[in-house]
């Protein structure tokens, strides 16, 4: 349906006026001029006006834009043209970094204010142990090795704090030094203030005092070894030798039915090689070359009178004759000496007394005897020889241990003799005591662990696992568990021990405790049993291997256990 002009009109009536002015600018000019008037308003003039310099405005800035994008190319071309790039961004992305000489800085104070205060601690520690109380040594020689060890402590201490200084100012450097950096300027670089507290001892070698073994083939001296273990037997046998020597006789090693299975332990044939003569014989040689004469110990001297004549019993004297040896006389002491108390005898003491033109004599037990100790004590013994001892253990053991060593402990070790069982009635004889509470014990181990630097800890003992257990929890240096290590079970997948298995000595109970002597003779440092002739044939070893250290010594040594109980 369509709509008249009275509709429009009536429409247009209502509008608003803004939407009226909009209106009539959308219109056609030229078609508005035809049909209204002949010639443009002024309104319609100035909008035309405005319209054209708006759209002038619109191409100017459009050709700015352009301009600027072009001129910004052009610009970044030249500069990659003319820089390296790489330098270029790293320029830039170095504003946005944090200085690394600040953080540096930072670090190396918080470091040496860390090592300042270990210092501080340290030098109290040694402040503090300079205040010993000397009445603990109970000798003069004791007093007198006290302040030997004190100094050495002290030397030691003093030596880590200045190495300990050294590393600070080295440290509030570091932040400092450039590419070009020389080093020096602390004024003791030049100088080594290294000092190995637990430095090996010096042995003296060339002080030594000896004598030739030099026998007669067809006079013998059989070894008569009975009091203690094998540790008092081996001691013993040594103390034969030099008797041998000064009577210039063989020595014949005693039967394992008589006496231990010496040929399982040492190497008897090497005393041979290392004298270049045969100057000790099996008991079966022996045997061989008497049936040639008389197959019998011609004169019986003993050594000690008392408790007993030479502290052999009728069960010992009929073990002797059940070998089939006779035995010529009675039993005789060219004097009075007692095993309790037993007196200072030289050499010229020895060769006068026991000089007999008898073939075969028999000397017994000399384990006690008091005899020339200088030179017995001496590295390598007090007889003249070419190897560094005598009596060591055999090439299996030797092997053995070793091969234990390279398994489980490394260089740097520690060996502990921790002797319990049947110690403590023992030591509590003694004045001052040596059996000493666990964690008494284990103060004294931490502090040669300390001095000594020792990663871990051979443990040689007899004791419970209950004891040692107990002894592991409380060893502690600088916050951790310092371990002990005992030589383990057997185990097929191990093969540390494959040359006992493989010759049939592995459950050889002499062996084991050989075994044990040869580890801890090897380590680093050793802790001993005092009263213990385990420890002193290990100190033995030490001492002719040239393996004892400045830090060896009996546990707790100059301390007295801090508990005792009654007696019985």
């Amino acid at each position: 349906m369509e709509r008249n002009s009275s509709d429009d009109e009536e429409d247009h009536q209502h509008l608003i006026p803004q939407n009226d002015t909009r209106n009539r600018h959308r219109e056609d000019p030229i078609s508005s001029t035809a049909t209204t008037s002949p010639r443009p308003s002024t309104f319609q003039i100035e909008d035309i006006m405005q319209r054209v310099q708006q759209h002038r405005w619109k191409i100017s800035l459009n050709k700015r834009y352009v301009i600027v994008a072009v001129s910004l190319v052009i610009s970044i071309g030249l500069l990659f043209l003319l820089t390296d790039p790489r330098e270029l961004f790293s320029a830039n992305l170095s504003r946005f970094k944090l200085d690394p000489l600040a953080n540096r800085v930072k670090e190396s104070e918080l470091r040496a204010l860390y090592l300042l205060r270990k210092q501080q601690l340290e030098l109290l520690s040694l402040w503090n142990g300079t205040l010993v109380n000397p009445s603990l040594n109970q000798s003069a020689n004791a007093s007198s090795l006290g302040s030997s060890v004190l100094f050495e402590d002290v030397k030691s201490a003093v030596s880590k704090q200045i190495s300990l200084n050294k590393e600070i100012q080295e440290v509030l450097l570091s932040p400092h030094r450039t590419a070009n950096y020389s080093g020096g300027g602390t004024g003791v670089d030049s100088v080594n203030f290294l000092y190995d507290r637990c430095r090996k001892v010096d042995q003296n070698l060339s002080d030594r005092r000896t004598v030739e073994w030099k026998p007669r083939s067809d006079k013998f001296l059989f070894a008569i070894c009975l009091s203690g273990q094998m540790s008092n037997h081996l001691i013993c046998l040594e103390k034969h030798m030099f008797f041998a020597a000064l009577l210039d006789r063989v020595l014949v090693i005693p039967s394992p039915k008589f006496d231990y299975q010496y040929d399982r332990v040492i190497d008897i044939e090497r005393i041979n090689t290392c004298l270049g003569r045969n100057v000790v014989v099996s008991f079966d040689q022996f045997k061989e070359k008497a049936k040639k004469n008389h197959f019998r110990i011609d004169r019986f001297i003993c050594y000690f009178s008392l408790p007993q004549l030479c502290y052999v019993d009728e069960e010992h004297v009929k073990k002797l004759k059940g070998l089939g040896i006779s035995i010529d006389g009675k039993l005789q002491a060219p004097w009075t000496e007692d095993i309790k108390k037993p007196s200072k005898r030289t050499v010229q003491d020895v060769q006068t007394k026991f000089k007999s033109d008898d073939d075969v004599i028999a000397i017994g037990d000399v384990f006690y005897a008091d005899m020339e100790q200088d030179w017995v004590m001496q590295p390598g013994g007090p007889i003249n020889h070419k190897c560094k001892t005598l009596i060591e253990p055999s090439k299996l053991i030797l092997l053995t241990a070793q091969r234990f060593i390279q398994t489980f402990l490394g260089k740097n070790f520690i060996a502990l003799h921790f002797r319990r069982h049947g110690f403590l009635k023992f030591c509590n004889a003694k004045s001052p005591s040596c059996f000493y509470p666990i964690p008494q014990a284990a103060e004294c181990i931490a502090r040669i662990v300390e001095r000594s630097n020792g990663a871990v800890i051979y443990l040689s003992t007899d004791a419970a696992e209950s004891e040692t257990s107990l002894l592991q929890s409380l060893v502690v240096v600088d916050g951790k568990i310092v371990p002990l290590v005992k030589r383990p079970p057997r185990n097929s997948a191990e093969k540390w021990d494959a040359l006992l298995y493989r010759h049939g000595i592995e459950d050889d109970s002499q062996v084991d405790a050989m075994l044990d002597k040869t580890i801890c003779a090897m380590s680093s440092v050793f802790i001993g049993a005092s009263g213990s002739t385990f420890t002193e044939d290990i100190l033995r070893l030490r001492k002719d291997w040239g393996t004892s250290s400045m830090c060896d010594e009996y546990l707790c040594r100059g301390e007295e256990p801090n508990f005792i109980a009654e007696d019985e």
